[in-house]
């Protein structure tokens, strides 16, 4: 009996599709290889972003993700130390939150300063980057694809400069698609990178943006070697349907949260006599049949 050979089926969609670099995981796999190229990447992003040439960098160990229920269902960043001491924090934030992403980035900020000065030292600490590539828009009234936050004074005198905050706004990098590639900064051209490198239908564009910086040539090499592995798909799909899983959980939650509320308005409306069951229904959002079956249960008796 003849045997017929199946070839098992590629998690990689089509064989030119390229993994996301939005999603934390892929992110950061591009910047912890520890490779030649993953490192002169990684250098020339925070160097574009702080506006500084980086002679020397370490790598930090990190952990492996754990589970955030309250902020993230997983949770990456990549921390790396300068020649000088200075340290910051990468990471990819690739869909808005609930809560007020600023505070956080802040407190990150906060903590990443407090763990570099040494107890019983004296406070000439080093300074701190808490950086962040944002898939949302942080600040609509500012332009800027690039943001620096630090402690200033009411008159705008800074205080010591210790404490940094930086955001990549992808958002406001979009809006600058086609505009002539000589003319981006390399910032916006990291953003671009970010924003589309996994986007067939913008390929021509962003492919001159790439082919205009030896690091963004660099990434996208390892991102297009990432993408020809199944494992590599196959945790960027995990990730992803974790993401989908925790964020229809939590739009389940608030539905329950708005019904509750709803049923509770309407035993109020009918408890004071004022409205028909059918003006309630209409001004609260339920049917006729479930304030008349309230009533019932909670006014009638």
């Amino acid at each position: 009996m003849e045997k017929t050979s199946q070839r098992k089926k590629s998690l990689r969609p089509t064989p030119t599709a390229i993994l996301n670099p939005r999603c934390d995981p892929i992110f950061k796999a591009i910047f912890t290889q520890g490779t030649e190229k993953s490192n002169f990447a990684l250098k020339d992003l925070i160097s574009s972003l702080l506006g500084r040439k980086i002679a020397e960098m370490e790598l930090l160990p990190n952990e492996e993700p754990v589970e955030i229920l309250d902020e993230k269902q997983m949770s990456f960043d990549v921390n790396v130390t300068f020649d000088d001491g200075e340290k910051a924090e990468l990471e990819m934030q690739g869909r808005n939150q609930d809560y007020d992403y600023a505070s956080r980035a802040e407190i990150h900020a906060a903590k990443l300063l407090s763990s570099s000065n040494k107890r019983g030292s004296s406070y000439d600490s080093p300074k701190v980057y808490q950086i962040s590539v944002l898939n949302f828009e942080m600040d609509k009234d500012d332009n800027s694809p690039v943001s620096w936050y630090t402690m200033r004074k009411d008159t705008g005198t800074r205080l010591a400069g210790k404490l940094n905050v930086i955001f990549l706004d992808l958002v406001k990098v979009r809006r600058l698609i086609d505009k002539p590639v000589e003319q981006l900064t390399k910032a916006e051209k990291w953003g671009m990178f970010f924003a589309y490198a996994d986007s067939e239908k913008h390929q021509p564009y962003v492919r001159k943006v790439i082919e205009s910086e030896e690091a963004l040539m660099a990434a996208d090499f390892i991102v297009k070697t990432m993408s020809k592995e199944d494992a590599e798909w196959f945790r960027q799909n995990s990730y992803e349907n974790a993401i989908w899983d925790y964020n229809h959980g939590m739009y389940r939650a608030e539905k329950r949260g708005e019904r509750r509320k709803a049923l509770n308005a309407a035993k109020n409306l009918l408890a004071m006599h004022i409205l028909t069951i059918e003006q309630i229904a209409q001004a609260i959002g339920l049917s006729v049949e479930e304030v008349q079956e309230l009533q019932e249960k909670h006014i009638d008796k």
